[in-house]
């Protein structure tokens, strides 16, 4: 099947570089984004989000025309809808967004056309409630058109690569389905393009982050236990990693961004009797902030009224995205027990976050410090040097959540050295 036009809904951090990338293979996309703030940006040649490399990708594919930014979608060969789905209070998923660009499609769907959800969501999403949705044109899915189910499966930090040289599941409400979605992908895909079907394609994204959840749970309740028991669990994770068959991950401040904090929710909603360990899970990551706030407030012997510098607020290093970020959360809970924060995020200094005042460098957040957190392990904060560092601020206890600061080089500059996990 030939794609002369593709629109793409949601400019995120999926749907902006999917629909670049498809430009510049020479299809002519329409990105649709109901944000008015997104678009304008767009259209003015800006980003509104940060990954290496999409600047410049963006803009040439702006330029050559083969991409055009929109507020509604238009007539196409291929819907592609890439749209953030967060939980609600409750840890529902909040599927409005996803349902909200299915029925702005339903005016403009066409014999022929595929549909493709790629925003990750709960089992039988694509057959419950996209198809339905998508029917209302008088369309039947699967016999009039195609759908199909293709889960996003990047890293931030590295997505375009990743975009195009991972393997990509593609599952279909019919085989026809997946096979159409083959054909669009292969346009700039190079790794392996695997077909099934679109519930199991669902469940292939959830069971993924469920499972990095997973490890990431245990290595912090080991980072909790070796407090306890007096163990460096830092030093206990590297001899025990020596072992052929054991890859333990890193514990730190919790488990953040729109991914793996969120995904295995959608299975506890979909069947809470089943899913006892994978709820435990993400109690034990949530409540890893609290954790954090503990040991530092040990280490200073009380919270109230000291004032604590908070070093990145992104929910992994080196991105600017702060969705379900835990060093946000560990900063609001350090507010609400009584210390004075203030937080810089060197991927975006300009951030505002309400109930927290940040700073927009590194002096002004720790000019007035009695103690510095480092949150988040972004390399410019993993390389300061302490020698330095003790030049412009009075603090002289440091904590570091996440092993990204050398012991002796702080304790050699004068500052007392406190590591998470360290008993």
């Amino acid at each position: 099947m030939d794609f002369n036009k593709i629109c793409v809904l949601g400019l995120g951090y999926i749907g902006l570089p999917t629909a670049s990338t498809f430009a510049s293979h020479g299809i002519h996309v329409i990105g649709v984004d109901v944000n008015p703030q997104v678009v304008s940006t767009l259209q003015n040649g800006d980003l509104h989000i940060y990954e290496p490399g999409l600047r410049t990708l963006v803009q040439a594919a702006l330029r050559s025309g083969n991409l055009e930014i929109a507020s509604q979608p238009e007539p196409a060969d291929a819907f592609i809808i890439a749209v953030p789905t967060p939980f609600l209070p409750d840890k529902r998923a909040d599927m409005s967004f996803v349902v909200s660009a299915a029925e702005s499609i339903v005016p403009h769907l066409r014999p022929a056309n595929l549909v493709i959800l790629e925003s990750t969501s709960p089992p039988r999403t694509t057959i419950d409630r996209i198809a339905p949705i998508l029917e209302q044109s008088g369309l039947t899915a699967g016999q009039d058109f195609y759908l199909a189910y293709s889960p996003e499966r990047v890293l931030p930090g590295q997505i375009l690569r990743e975009l195009i040289e991972n393997a990509r599941v593609i599952g279909g409400i019919d085989p026809a389905s997946a096979e159409i979605g083959r054909d669009l992908y292969q346009i700039f895909v190079q790794g392996e393009i695997l077909l099934t079907d679109a519930t199991t394609a669902e469940m292939i994204k959830l069971m993924e982050n469920t499972y990095r959840d997973v490890n990431i749970a245990i290595a912090n309740e080991f980072s909790r236990l070796a407090v306890r028991f007096g163990v460096d669990v830092w030093k206990a994770i590297e001899l025990a990693n020596r072992h052929p068959r054991v890859n333990i991950l890193r514990p730190g401040p919790g488990v953040g961004g729109h991914c793996i904090s969120v995904d295995p929710w959608f299975l506890v909603e979909a069947a809470p009797d089943l899913t006892p360990l994978i709820r435990t899970t993400r109690q034990v990551n949530d409540s890893q902030p609290e954790f954090v706030v503990a040991s530092l407030a040990k280490a200073l012997g009380g919270l109230a009224g000291k004032r604590i510098a908070v070093l990145g607020l992104a929910y992994k290093p080196d991105v600017d995205d702060l969705r379900e970020s835990p060093a946000i959360e560990t900063a609001h809970l350090l507010e609400n027990a009584g210390a004075s924060v203030v937080a810089f995020e060197p991927n975006k200094p300009n951030a505002e976050i309400p109930g927290l005042k940040l700073a927009s460098n590194l002096a002004d957040a720790v000019e007035e410090a009695d103690a510095l957190l480092l949150a988040v392990s972004h390399t410019p904060l993993r390389s300061l040097d302490p020698s330095v560092i003790s030049q412009i601020t009075p603090a002289r206890v440091v904590f570091d959540a996440v092993n990204g600061w050398t012991q002796e080089r702080w304790q050699a500059a004068g500052f007392h050295f406190f590591r998470l996990g360290a008993g």
